[in-house]
């Protein structure tokens, strides 16, 4: 009998679409409803403020025989009325605040940035709680911190040093006493001023001469931490392989960790929710790179982007409004090497804003 399932979150497609994909019925509670979403759901709930989740799940599910709930960002902490598939939100809370999450890995022996104190730069400034990474930033000085104070009122902080490298991050299962990693990911950064660390887009997977200690932290940090299902554990490659962040969620590289490995994460989040994990890592069939568009201007979008899926993702309602900045639309890009993979994505991208500004 086919499972109904609910996923609940700021952005929920990436999981809706593997979800389907994967043979269930699929519903959503969700940030933005694309036109993507409605694709690949029997309903969906729009909400403005992440207060409102709770009250948007209790209400689909009182419309629908829901099976499960899975949550995305924004969610994590949500009871709902039926079975979660995923770790329990007593076991998150370490992992999405990130000064217990730095305190993890010094307990664990992982090699992580420490816990600076304030004053001393430069420091890597971030939300203690928070995803994206589009507020952290690089301080300098006392200026530049009162500064990302204005930004940010009444915004606890979390002051660590700062690491120079390469972004990057291991897709884990977990079945909540080990973890096998299932992609290596190369994170892709704005690198803007107003928002330097935001996440920007992904390419699977990522070549590097340290990825097999990734690959070895990744595994016991997803493996020790007590999760379950989708994990994702963030580093920064450097003269080192230093370990930033746990998601205990699914995570924004779930497009391009399935076009190159060819696996579903759905299917193997369920499996893994059970204790079932692969007995091997997932070969790599090609390279995979996401970018999201940004825009360039305040934009009310008079086109229909959905003529280029399926090389997009997240596709917006012709006449939403974008503030200049906020994110448009997701692109891919595939091919046996990462310059292919890049190449498509790169005239993708161009082509895309072309039809937006024509």
């Amino acid at each position: 009998m086919q499972k109904h399932i609910l996923v609940a979150g700021f952005s929920t497609r990436h999981v809706v679409q593997s979800a389907y994909k994967a043979g269930y019925a699929t519903y959503a509670v969700d940030h933005f409803c694309d036109q993507d979403l409605f694709w690949y759901t029997r309903d969906r709930i729009r909400f403005e403020e992440i207060e409102e989740i709770p009250g948007c799940i209790r209400m689909m599910c009182e419309k629908h025989p829901i099976d499960y709930l899975v949550v995305t960002s924004g969610a994590e902490h949500v009871k709902g009325p039926v079975p979660l598939l995923g770790t329990p939100p007593d076991r998150l809370d370490r992992f999405l605040d990130k000064r217990k999450t730095s305190h993890f890995f010094e307990e664990e022996r992982i090699p992580a940035p420490g816990e600076l104190e304030e004053g001393k730069y430069p420091v890597m400034v971030k939300p203690v709680r928070g995803a994206g990474g589009w507020r952290n930033r690089i301080l300098h000085d006392d200026t530049e911190k009162e500064a990302w104070l204005r930004e940010f009122p009444n915004v606890p902080a979390f002051y660590q040093t700062v690491i120079q490298g390469i972004p990057a991050s291991v897709s884990c299962l977990a079945d909540g006493k080990r973890a096998i990693a299932i992609a290596i990911n190369e994170q892709i950064l704005r690198r803007t001023t107003e928002a330097p660390c935001g996440f920007a887009g992904s390419i699977t997977p990522i070549v590097h001469p340290l990825t097999e200690e990734m690959i070895a932290l990744a595994e016991e940090a997803a493996g020790v931490s007590g999760c379950f299902g989708s994990i994702g554990v963030d580093f920064v490659l450097s003269d080192r392989v230093w370990a930033i962040e746990i998601n205990p969620r699914f995570q924004a590289t779930v497009d391009t960790v399935e076009k190159a490995t060819g696996c579903n994460l759905f299917d193997l989040h369920v499996r893994a929710c059970s204790g079932r994990l692969p007995g091997t890592r997932p070969e790599t069939k090609c390279f995979a790179a996401k970018g999201i568009l940004f825009a360039d201007r305040d934009l009310d979008l008079a086109v229909d982007l959905s003529r280029f899926a399926p090389g997009v993702a997240d596709i917006p309602w012709p006449g939403t409004h974008f503030e200049k900045g906020s994110a448009i639309i997701s692109v891919y890009g595939h091919g046996p090497t990462r310059d292919a993979a890049e190449r498509l994505l790169n005239t993708n991208i161009t082509g895309i804003r072309r039809y937006i500004q024509q």
